[in-house]
């Protein structure tokens, strides 16, 4: 592969003042094929961005938490299909919020159907985030309830937007997943991770909470001013108080990264059965479509159609597009992303795995995306 056209990419973005700096990297089911950074870890200081720099990824939390539940389905202590009440006592009796009375109180009805592990890792559970979905927002605002993004139990109790498995809505899901794998298991959820996951694949930067030994590394969060221009926002990592989420607490690297895909691309490694890593890139969701995500809070989310005109659909934890991309990825490839503009894709026909990680809000930055895009097209055009 010729690297210099996708270095060019990262180097013109920082340039350019688009970020402050990223990490792009790929391997195969053998080895790192690259890793290439540019610009600095923040405009506040000197350092330079590397390969290994420490990112809060968020959402791609949750392909790690789906291979966990995964984990435990192969072992009988989780099923698919199985109803989760009684493994998860406060999934007995979900609740539909249907809209708002007059004085502003939440009308709420008994769901339809009980919640599944299938469900929760392919969204269809019912469950949303207050910063997509509206009625969710005036939920929380009414009724003075915290957000799951708290880290308090309270957070994760909140009412479904619609019936279980009837609609892809994109939500708390892996946090109950997370959660499930914990009681299934009986080992907390980061302890879990170190012992099946990131310990066996050696991603010793991939943790709920950076060490001090890593914060010389850590990229710092920007997002852009009035005018365009970037500055540095608040975002030190907190302990959870109550709970660790499945579906966006952890910070890694691109070499880290690279080591869980490439579980993915052989099969499951050591890891997973090659049946389950099928069923990873098989429609999970029938009719229904996946990938597109509303907005309440600009802030932290513009409004995303993952792929604009195509029915995206899901897998077991991951977006599957159904068509060849516009920059060459392949029809059937996994992927999926984080809030500060971070994206991964799983190539299975091609058999290589991406990843390129940013430290800007809001998720899908017009900007951002126009980066990714670029990026995706001098990997495909430098194969």
């Amino acid at each position: 592969m010729n690297f210099q056209r996708i270095q060019d990419v990262l180097d013109e973005a920082v340039r350019s003042g688009a970020i402050a700096g990223a990490v792009a990297a790929a391997t195969d089911p053998v080895s790192t094929i690259f890793e290439i950074s540019s610009g600095r870890q923040s405009l506040d200081g000197p350092a330079l961005m590397q390969s290994d720099s420490v990112f809060r990824i968020a959402s791609m939390t949750k392909a790690l938490t789906s291979v966990a539940a995964l984990q435990q389905v192969e072992v009988g202590a989780l099923k698919l299909d199985a109803p989760l009440y009684e493994m998860l006592p406060d999934l007995a009796s979900p609740q539909v919020l249907e809209g708002f009375d007059i004085d502003g109180r939440p009308q709420m009805r008994p769901a339809v159907g009980s919640i599944t592990l299938r469900q929760l890792l392919t969204h269809t559970a019912g469950f949303s985030y207050e910063f997509l979905n509206p009625k969710l927002a005036r939920y929380l605002k009414e009724t003075n309830a915290p957000s799951a993004s708290t880290g308090l139990w309270a957070g994760l109790k909140q009412p479904l937007m619609s019936d279980p498995g009837t609609s892809w809505e994109y939500g708390i899901n892996t946090d109950w997943a997370g959660r499930a794998v914990e009681v299934a298991s009986g080992l907390q959820l980061d302890a879990y991770f170190d012992k099946y996951i990131t310990g066996p694949l050696g991603m010793r930067d991939t943790l709920f909470l950076p060490t001090p030994a890593q914060a010389s590394r850590r990229a710092a969060m920007h997002a852009r001013d009035a005018d365009g221009r970037l500055k540095v926002i608040p975002s030190e990592p907190r302990p959870a108080p109550e709970f660790l989420s499945g579906g966006g607490g952890l910070y890694s690297t691109a070499p880290d990264y690279l080591a869980f895909m490439r579980m993915i691309l052989t099969n499951g490694g050591k890891l997973l059965q090659r049946e389950t890593v099928e069923m990873m890139g098989v429609n999970q969701i029938g009719s229904l479509r996946a990938g597109v995500l509303g907005s309440v809070n600009p802030a932290l989310c513009y409004g995303v159609d993952f792929y604009p005109g195509v029915g995206a659909k899901w897998g077991l934890g991951f977006i599957l597009n159904p068509a060849t991309g516009r920059y060459g990825r392949s029809a059937g490839s996994l992927a999926w992303a984080g809030l500060p503009n971070c994206y991964y894709w799983i190539d299975l026909p091609r058999k290589i795995a991406v990843v390129i990680l940013m430290q800007l809000m809001p998720f899908g930055d017009p900007v951002a995306v126009k980066i990714h895009e670029a990026f995706e097209a001098a990997v495909y055009a430098s194969l």
